[in-house]
């Protein structure tokens, strides 16, 4: 039996395998559950874990450079649409989206996913170029956030680092107009006035952009060390049909009419009106049924500078995920 540590956040959809109740053939798991931010932290400044969940944005960078030391399985335990991760000052110059040319716009990090889908999403929906926006780094709440990765902007893009402020503070003395981030400033978090979504009926816009385009965003895949994975080849796909069976169980529980296993009034039903929109497997792993959201993901992340070369959504994973034996 392999020993092997999995450092992840806390889902529904991983519970049964950091329970145990899933087992992946041939290997110990031993799960340790934390912040995201925490596991990309450690996991690309020290190397601390075998198995890891990471960010789409820096896995790529890293993936398009030399010498990467991570390979990854197509699961995806964090997807989620990025309209809504615009803020913006009620009383602003910013009203609707194509207000943001010729501003400033605030993001903890030039790699991060979420701003890389929002900054593709402005040009191709709205007519706004990356190169129309000033962009400013700092962190959230915190000053002195840094990024993981090395990032080269396109040519004509501004990209200033503060380190001495916030995001938050600047949205609110005006320093930037707007902030795009996974993560909503602590202003909004609080019920601020000042503060508002660009996109306040972000759920109706949401569901717009997945009826024209097919992408469901992806944030986070599963990681695995190179080292090991070159060592036992077979732990790739024995691990993405272990989570593929604890997401299994899990999407089970949440069709439950019986008693609700979140506690979320209707859940039964809400489950159901979301299957009607996106079909029944609306979390899917694997590559094909997900190639139109990592086709359009890696466009992005090239046009931006994340990657240094245009990668294909195969480019990704394991190759020995990419097939299935048939009978």
């Amino acid at each position: 039996m392999l020993s092997l540590t999995c450092a992840i956040s806390e889902y529904d959809h991983v519970r049964d395998l950091a329970s145990g109740r899933v087992r992946a053939e041939g290997i110990e798991l031993s799960i340790l559950i934390m912040p995201v931010e925490e596991v990309f932290f450690r996991a690309l400044r020290f190397r601390e874990f075998d198995i890891c969940e990471m960010s789409m944005g820096r896995y790529v960078s890293l993936l398009s450079r030399d010498d990467c030391p991570f390979v990854a399985i197509p699961v995806f335990p964090s997807r989620m649409f990025r309209h809504s991760s615009l803020y913006v000052r009620r009383n602003g110059a910013v009203r609707e989206p194509v207000d943001l040319k010729g501003k400033r716009i605030g993001i903890p990090e030039w790699a991060q996913t979420a701003g890389i889908y929002t900054r593709g999403i402005l040009a191709d929906q709205f007519d706004v170029a990356v190169a129309e926006i000033e962009w400013v780094q700092a962190g959230i709440h915190e000053a002195g956030r840094e990024e993981e990765v090395e990032v080269r902007p396109p040519e004509g893009v501004t990209l200033t680092r503060v380190a001495d402020r916030t995001l938050n503070d600047m949205l609110l003395s005006g320093e930037i107009d707007a902030v795009m981030s996974a993560h909503p400033p602590h202003c909004f978090e609080r019920g601020d006035a000042r503060v508002r979504r660009l996109f306040e009926d972000f759920m109706s816009v949401e569901h717009r952009y997945w009826q024209d385009t097919g992408v469901f965003p992806i944030m986070h895949t599963i990681l695995l060390s190179r080292e090991v994975y070159e060592k036992y080849r077979w732990i790739a796909m024995n691990l993405l049909e272990a989570f593929t069976a604890a997401k299994e169980r899990s999407m089970a529980r949440l069709h439950d009419a019986t008693a609700a296993r979140c506690p979320v009034p209707w859940l039964f039903e809400y489950v159901r009106r979301t299957e009607e929109i996106f079909g029944e497997d609306y979390w899917p792993y694997g590559i094909e049924a997900n190639r139109t959201t990592l086709l359009t993901f890696l466009k992005y992340a090239y046009q931006q500078g994340i990657t240094t070369n245009q990668l294909a959504p195969d480019d990704l994973f394991a190759p020995e995920v990419r097939f299935r034996f048939k009978i």
